[in-house]
């Protein structure tokens, strides 16, 4: 047990149960855990301290919990980690007013707020050379008086995703596909027409189901320089309205002209902490286009520490050892997933794909983040079971299988 530092998480799902996984597997620390409500991932687990406060990502609640956290543990560092992208904008913009024991290994406000704007972002993309699906930016002045360069179908998403969710409606996606130009007109004023001022991206759609998809998650030093790399192929995503895109199946995987890319990308901005991207791959042209950065690890950060490369070790080498790190950028292959094994045999396609998940099965290469043999209590059991059971329902009613 490691007492010279606490980690203090914000959020309640699978992303946070994965970052205090991984502080439990290599330091055999319990962290302390605020997440919006009683239930998820972190439900009766033995392997954190959860408290549930509904109103734990509102500026005034978030800086009393930090603040009062931490004048409890003087003695101690505090090593405060967002885990979803409201708690990660709170840490940044109130670094300034954290105390010294509590570190907070973000970029500052300003430049997370510029990345976090897909419209903003490309921009970036476009001067560092980064490839980027075919993009136009609809403000909503244009209403419905444009011509875009590329034909259906269509993608389309808000440029800014918190003010996105804060004006909900009754069909509201993560991410829309539109086949004609008139379903695109339909979903514009949707967004617009329930309060949503920004604005909104139009892409070309790159062609290929869930197996073209990529995600790879970094860390950058203190110092700016990439340390860590993982690339993951995605080989099943969530298909519901609000969790599509969300991973559900990723073997590991290495390609060297993808990570020198992105590793002159962040380097270039000076960026700390750890990144995620969103790519996939188009074969018309052969490129890797990436649709979006998270300036934290993502949702399915536990299959960078189930290949070896664990999250928690990074954060904890660089700020709380002050040592230098070695560049790991993985290689090991193994397999992750959270949802049913049968899910994931019945949903993937390439034969190819299901060959090498029964190698990794077979090898014993490959983890579920939620399920973890110290944290099996029968409570938290019975409510796994019945959420994975949950996903048979949800992908026979998106996918009709």
């Amino acid at each position: 047990m490691n007492d010279k530092f606490i980690p203090l998480l914000f959020a309640g799902d699978i992303n946070v149960y994965s970052v205090a996984r991984a502080f439990h597997e290599e330091y055999g620390i319990k962290p302390f855990v605020y997440g919006k409500y009683p239930t998820g991932p972190c439900y009766k687990s033995k392997i954190m301290h959860y408290s549930a406060n509904p109103r734990a990502d509102e500026q005034d609640t978030f800086l009393e919990l930090v603040l009062g956290f931490a004048n409890d543990h003087k003695d101690q560092e505090i090593l405060l980690v967002g885990c979803g992208d409201s708690y990660v904008q709170l840490i940044s913009a109130n670094k300034d007013r954290l105390p010294e024991n509590v570190i907070a290994p973000y970029i500052p406000i300003d430049m997370m707020n510029n990345l976090i704007h897909k419209e903003k972002f490309y921009d970036m993309c476009e001067k560092a050379g980064v490839d980027y699906p075919n993009t136009f930016v609809h403000k909503k002045e244009l209403g419905h008086d444009f011509r875009l360069p590329f034909e259906a179908p269509f993608i389309i998403k808000p440029s800014n995703g918190i003010e996105y969710w804060r004006n909900p409606f009754a069909t509201q996606k993560k991410v829309y596909k539109a086949d004609t130009r008139q379903e695109l007109d339909e979903i514009l004023d949707d967004i617009y027409g329930a309060g949503y001022e920004d604005s909104i991206i139009i892409q070309d759609f790159i062609p290929g189901d869930d197996t073209f998809m990529r995600v790879l998650t970094n860390y950058s030093d203190k110092n700016g320089k990439v340390k860590m790399m993982c690339l993951g192929h995605v080989l099943l995503e969530e298909h519901t309205p609000h969790g599509i895109g969300n991973h559900a199946v990723i073997i590991t995987e290495h390609n060297e002209t993808v990570e020198a890319q992105f590793k002159q990308l962040l380097e270039s901005m000076n960026y700390i902490g750890f990144s995620n991207f969103d790519i996939k791959y188009d074969t018309r042209d052969g490129k890797y286009k990436v649709f979006e950065i998270n300036t934290r690890q993502g949702r399915s950060n536990f299959y960078v520490t189930g290949a070896g490369a664990n999250v928690a070790k990074c954060l904890v080498e660089d700020y709380v050892e002050d040592k230098p790190m070695e560049e790991n950028f993985v290689r090991r292959k193994n397999l992750w997933l959270v949802v049913p094994k049968k899910v994931a045999f019945t949903y993937i396609k390439p034969e190819e794909y299901k060959k090498e998940m029964k190698e990794l099965f077979a090898a014993g290469k490959w983890v579920n983040p939620l399920y973890y043999a110290v944290d099996n209590g029968l409570g938290r059991r019975l409510k796994l079971f019945k959420s994975q059971m949950g996903h048979y329902v949800k992908f026979k009613k998106y996918l009709g299988k």
